[in-house]
Formats: structure tokens, sequence, C-alpha cells
């Protein structure tokens, strides 16, 4: 075996939980980058895209190991893919299949492998392996080492950094487009293109009375300007600050707790297709500080799942992240309507209807499951171009610090960060949509949709029950005015009613 995976059979502080993963790849690897690297997927016109300076492979990288296989056909020898002459009995698996096996084995039987070939080499070294062995073993209380191979090879050193390999070894001819387009989502700039659309209503200084009426009744995205303007965040939440009043707290980071500065870190160093997430929702608790250095927008303040007190469903969290973290599609949990204030930084939001499935986003017939690329770049790489021909576009918009945008219950939306960002985020039931969650809290399959609570069977007649108590008539209200909408709709001249003559019982037509 390599001295550099020598320290890896040395024990960790903690023991491994068997744990089932989700592997599909994402390496921090491939050849060192040009500024510009033409690439499928794109969409139509110009299929370049530009990498961040800080593509190139630092010394302890797993570098110049994976071309794309249109590369192959350029090569001096186009038959040499020496992928297919170093996995033995494994070449037959399809890259993700592959990984998704490698992803079951540990340390140790990882590193074994990668010393049987060149090309196990290059696959046992793909980074999210590393990244599952990390997070399964260390739990948040690792320091990142700039990737998460060397990350772990550290821990297993007890830290020691004389024994961690100084580099990677350089191994050319080994080609895949499912290896090279992960390193490519996880080191290639935003588009212009992707950037450039921002058709969101802006609305400022608008009353509560106008936002009910022109926002919220009809269920429509807009971004507001100026409502958070006197958070005391906007000023205080610098690095250092948050640093001092969390001292020693951990946050909710992916699968993770970490603290902040452990996660501070890994934000400087780290560069991946799916960067960790802080998405906390018990900030305000561990930290009161924060919560008192921010109060909910005037136009959000009538939260109806309050009457649950302490059984309420999560609703509040902070966010923190690198540029490229985010999240991918998703409606919001429990059909409420939410807001996102950005206290830094910057974040592209895209958003369709509730009746518009986003490209390349599948729901399962019961909506507890949704297939959808594995990160934010890849669907812009891949299915971003296809929204240009479709009748009902996304909205979209570039959200900026002391802005706020409403998402209304049910929409479709991505978000990615596209510098470092802080943002506060609730989820709120209003009258206006108070009806909607209480279907959604009783479909059948409530146990599977509902989320951010231990009792998801019972929150229905909870929460029916605690507004009953403490808004008496409320609900036979709202459902006596769903009704009166519903029958007035019928109502409405239909374009066919229109085309008959009532008295002859013919069709009229006018030119």
């Amino acid at each position: 075996m390599p001295r550099a995976f020598r320290s890896l059979l040395l024990p960790l502080l903690r023991k491994r939980k068997p744990k089932r993963r989700r592997s599909r790849s994402h390496p921090k690897e491939s050849n060192k980058p040009k500024n510009h690297l033409a690439a499928g997927g794109g969409g139509a016109g110009d299929p370049s895209f530009s990498l961040k300076a800080s593509a190139s492979a630092s010394p302890r990288d797993i570098g110049f190991l994976v071309q794309p296989l249109g590369n192959l056909l350029l090569s001096a020898s186009p038959g040499a893919n020496l992928r297919d002459a170093g996995l033995g009995a494994l070449r037959p698996l399809p890259d993700d299949l592959l990984l998704d096996v490698l992803g079951l084995l540990p340390a140790r039987a990882l590193a074994a492998l990668s010393a049987a070939s060149k090309a196990l080499y290059v696959v046992a070294a793909h980074d999210p392996l590393w990244r599952a062995l990390v997070l399964d073993e260390l739990g948040g209380a690792f320091d990142f080492a700039g990737s998460w191979r060397a990350t772990y090879i550290a821990a297993a050193c007890g830290g020691r950094p004389h024994l961690i390999p100084p580099r990677a070894l350089k191994i050319r001819g080994f080609y895949s487009d499912y290896l090279f387009q992960s390193w490519l989502c996880a080191n290639m700039e935003m588009r212009h293109e992707w950037l450039a659309r921002d058709n969101i209503e802006r609305r400022r200084g608008v009353s509560v009375e106008q936002f009910i009426a022109e926002v919220e009744e009809p269920n429509r995205p807009v971004l507001l300007e100026g409502c958070i303007d006197g958070w005391p965040a906007l000023q205080k939440w610098s690095r250092e600050y948050l640093l001092e009043i969390s001292a020693g707290k951990e946050f909710a980071v992916g699968p993770v707790s970490m603290t902040l500065d452990r996660y501070f870190r890994y934000a400087d160093n780290v560069q991946e297709e799916r960067p960790l997430y802080l998405f906390d929702a018990k900030f305000a608790e561990k930290v009161p500080e924060m919560g008192r250095d921010y109060e909910v927008p005037v136009y959000f303040r009538e939260d109806l799942f309050s009457v649950l007190g302490e059984e309420r469903p999560d609703y509040r969290w902070v966010i923190i992240g690198p540029a490229g973290s985010g999240s991918s599609f998703h409606v919001d949990p429990n059909s409420t309507s939410a807001w996102n204030a950005i206290i830094k930084g910057a974040k592209k939001w895209i958003m369709f209807p509730p009746e518009v499935v986003p490209p390349g986003v599948h729901p399962s017939a019961d909506g507890a499951e949704v297939t959808s690329p594995v990160s934010i770049m890849e669907w812009f790489m891949n299915f971003y171009g296809a929204c240009k021909t479709w009748e009902k576009r996304p909205i979209e918009c570039i959200c900026r610090a002391g802005e706020v945008v409403f998402v209304p219950n049910g929409w479709w939306h991505l978000v990615i960060n596209l510098e470092e960002s802080i943002a506060i985020t609730q989820n709120y039931v209003s009258r206006r949509n108070l009806l909607n969650v209480l279907d959604f809290l009783k479909k059948p399959n409530a146990s599977e949709l509902v989320s951010g609570t231990k009792d998801r069977v019972n929150l229905h007649d909870k929460f029916r029950s605690a507004i009953e108590a403490a808004h008496p008539g409320m609900i036979k209200q709202l459902e006596l005015e769903a009704q009166q909408k519903a029958a007035a709709r019928k109502k409405k001249t239909s374009f066919w009613d229109s085309a008959v003559d009532a008295k002859s019982g013919g069709f009229k037509f006018s030119f």
C-alpha cells in the first residue's frame, strides 16, 4: 500500500456508523482548467463556460485526473481510455453505479482499492466518497483541509500535517463525462444569461392592505424593498460579531452540527458541487441575540401556526452559505407561504407557479418524493435553456442585502448564493392560506408529507382545534367565503356561453 494511505489504518476517534448513503458523484479533480471550457448541455448559444480563478488543483487535491469523454477522440490513441484498462471486473458498471458501490466501502478498503490500478486510484480518490466518510465518522468535528480526502487523512493522522501526503499522483488518460460534469459544476462560474433575467415585481412602501389584496390573495411572488431597513442585523452581523455571540454553539449544517468557526473555515476553502449549507431552525433559542437582531416584517405578522405554541412545526431558519450553495427545486413545507430576507450577500431565485413543474424535476404522484438534478449548477447547465420556449416562464430575480422575497404557498423555487450570504427565512400561515394548510395536513399520506414536527399524524386535528379556540368562527367564515368565490367563478360567462344566441339557440358571431 502506498505511504500516502498508511495513515488510514490508524483508528479514528469515532466509530463509523453504518448508514446508507446516496452517492451521486461530485469530483473536485480534473485537468488543470483553462479560462473557458466547452461543455455540452448548456442550452442554446455559446456552450463555453468560464471557470473560477481557483479552479486549478492545489498540491493536495486530486488534480489532473478526469477529462470529458469527447476529448478521447482528440487523443493520440482514441481507443485507450484508462478507465477501461484498469477497472477489471468493475468495467461494465456505469460511473454512477460504480461510485454507489464504492460508497459502501470503509476508508481502509477504499484506500486499498486505490492501490490496485491507476483507474481505481482515480475513482477511489473521488472527493464526495471521502466527504461521506468524514461526515459519517467525524460529524461536524472536522477541520477542512482543502479537500475531503485530505480532511479525512488529516483526521486519521491525528492532525499531524507531516504525515499528510504533500500531493496526489498525476495520472492522465481517464475519460468520463459523468465525473467531469461534476467537476465542472463545482468549478464553473454562473453564466451571464443565467443571471440576466429579472422579471419579478418589485415593491417599496406598499401598505399591508395592498400587499394582501395585490400579492398574497392572488398568490404572486414579489420582492420587497426597504421593509427591513431597521433591522440591527444589517449592521451588526459581521463574521466577527456572529462568532463572538455564538461561541461554543453548534448549528445544523447538512446532516451534521458544527460550530460557526469550523463552518467558516470550511466555507473559505471549499470548492465542490454541493457545498454544505448552514440551515438552522433553533438559532434564536441557541443564540438569543440573533433572535433580537431582527423582527418579522409587517406584512407577515399574522402567523396562525403560533396558536400551537411549542408544538408548532419548525418555521424560522438562519441560512449561511458560500457562493454556489443553495436549495434545489422544492415547495415549502406544509403548504405554507414564506419570506426570505438577505442580511449579507446575494441570491439568484427561480420560481415556477404550482401548476408548472420545473424542467428536470419529477415529483411522485402523492408528492412525497421529488427527483431532480443532483446539483443546482447541473440544473442550470442542462435545463435552464428549456424555459426560454415555455409559455409560462419562471419568475426570476437576484435578491441582495436588505431585500425580501415573498414565496407564495405551492410555488416551486430554486435558490443559489452568488456570494457568501446570510439570510433569515420564515414560513407562516395567514388566513389567506389557512384552508390550504388544513387540507394539506389531512391528506391520506400526511404522515409522509408533513415536516418540522414530531407528531405528523395528529397535527391537523391539533391545529384546527387550536384555531377554533383562539379564533372562533374563522374557519367557517373562510369556508363560506371560498364557496362564494367558487360560485362567482362559475357564474362568469364562458366563451361558448357568449357565443350562443339565447333566443334562437344557435351561434352568433361578431366580426
